[in-house]
């Protein structure tokens, strides 16, 4: 894992050589930048890669490319209001965009917004309605809250959206132990192992109910 992990980053590292020279030849060009500072976030160079997209931004100020990863970036780093207003921008130009969506949702979430998270949440699964991904979010954030009648209806609905998504269905049967529900997350596990789950795999939630 070490030496292909350092293969790794030297291939970056070559590509980023290569890049800086051919953006010195074409400064302006903003697919160069755009990819040189693709190569930053691969090595994790988070402030070079926002100073690239900002320059991006100076030579095309609607280019949404720079606005989303910059605020990918932004957000990895904790400049949570950045970041917030990134998503906002790059929604302002492609709107109803999936996973600008949901990292405007969890900027917010970290900036301590819960109102503005849950609106930006609920507009999600207005957006998107037929996404098990959609209301999955949604039903974390409400777990998180401990508001758990509005949870246990989420992952429903995102477990009829993907029957099979084991991740979905343990949440589910986390908050009905949580609530002292056993019967319920027993028949759940129980319906999960007739379809062909492991028994090893929900060992830990099986030994919850007895």
């Amino acid at each position: 894992m070490c030496s292909l992990g350092l293969q790794a980053q030297s291939h970056w590292r070559d590509s980023l050589t290569v890049l800086n020279r051919e953006i010195a030849l074409a400064p302006r060009n903003t697919d160069l930048r755009l990819r040189k500072a693709a190569v930053n976030i691969q090595l994790e160079q988070w402030e070079y890669a926002i100073e690239e997209y900002s320059r991006v931004l100076e030579i095309d100020p609607k280019n949404p490319a720079a606005f989303y990863y910059r605020a990918y970036a932004n957000n990895h780093i904790k400049r949570y209001d950045k970041a917030r207003s990134d998503y906002e921008t790059f929604l302002t130009i492609v709107p109803k965009h999936f996973e600008a969506q949901i990292g405007l949702a969890m900027v917010k979430r970290n900036l301590g917004r819960q109102l503005d998270t849950m609106e930006e949440l609920n507009r999600l699964v207005q957006q998107f309605p037929d996404s098990a991904l959609a209301y999955a979010a949604r039903a974390g954030y409400e777990t998180e809250l401990k508001q758990y009648d509005a949870a246990l209806y989420d992952w429903s609905e995102a477990i009829r959206r993907q029957p099979r998504n084991l991740d979905f269905l343990v949440s589910k049967v986390d908050i009905l132990i949580t609530l002292k529900r056993y019967p319920e997350a027993w028949a759940i596990l129980e319906e999960s192992l007739r379809q062909g789950t492991p028994r090893s795999l929900l060992k830990p939630w099986i030994d919850k109910c007895k």
